[in-house]
């Protein structure tokens, strides 16, 4: 890693720790570079403006927690609720297992709850194949004829169950013993329950009229 590197490096690290705690608004470039020891000339230098330095953190901390947990690879004998349990057990790893004190979890928990430019950037680079993956699986599950907004509204309901236990660990903390989370409510047993009750959906959506038959199934 060269000099310059290791420099990008330093700030992008830090500006995120006081994004992540503090938001995009009330974060200071002089504040960021000071913690990073660099001239406050350094952002535009390195990054052109706050704003892009506050899209490249974003982007950092999500390309980081997505290559620690990898979407698995699977064959043509894996079964459609394989396929699913496993997509859901990464998605789940990632937004769990990741230490909610760290920076990058906090910053991407704000940027999923305040949504800015960084946002719009990630669903473009990652999360719109991400999700694409899913739809495929719900389209396998459901059949080919399932139409657009229908196969669009099951996929983000998957998500929303998934995304529930990150934005909400301190309700589950408060309502549930810790005797039950220890017991079911660990991200392997939320993966198997959220590919279930999913499924189960799916399953009895196939047997339920389009209420918008015109709608475009593409």
């Amino acid at each position: 890693m060269t000099q310059r590197d290791e420099v990008r490096k330093r700030i992008l690290m830090r500006a995120g720790e006081i994004f992540a705690d503090r938001g995009f608004q009330s974060a200071t470039v002089r504040e960021i570079c000071q913690r990073a020891e660099v001239n406050v000339a350094a952002v535009n230098y390195y990054f052109g403006d706050k704003e892009r330095l506050y899209i490249d953190a974003v982007k950092d901390a999500r390309e980081l927690i997505a290559s620690r947990w990898p979407l698995p690879e699977w064959t043509s004998e894996t079964s459609t609720e394989q396929k699913l349990l496993m997509f859901v057990t990464t998605f789940l790893q990632r937004l769990l297992n990741t230490d909610p004190s760290n920076w990058r979890m906090k910053l991407l928990l704000r940027e999923i709850l305040e949504p800015s430019r960084a946002c719009e950037e990630m669903i473009q680079e990652s999360f719109r194949p991400f999700f694409g993956v899913l739809l495929d699986i719900i389209r396998e599950a459901v059949g080919p004829d399932v139409s657009k907004y229908q196969l669009h509204q099951t996929g983000f309901s998957v998500i929303s169950q998934c995304v529930f236990y990150l934005a909400n660990r301190r309700v589950v903390e408060i309502m549930v013993t810790p005797t039950e989370r220890e017991e079911h409510f660990q991200t392997e047993m939320l993966a198997k329950h959220i590919t279930q009750f999913s499924l189960l959906g799916m399953k009895n959506s196939r047997s339920l009229p389009d209420p918008n038959p015109t709608s475009d199934t593409s």
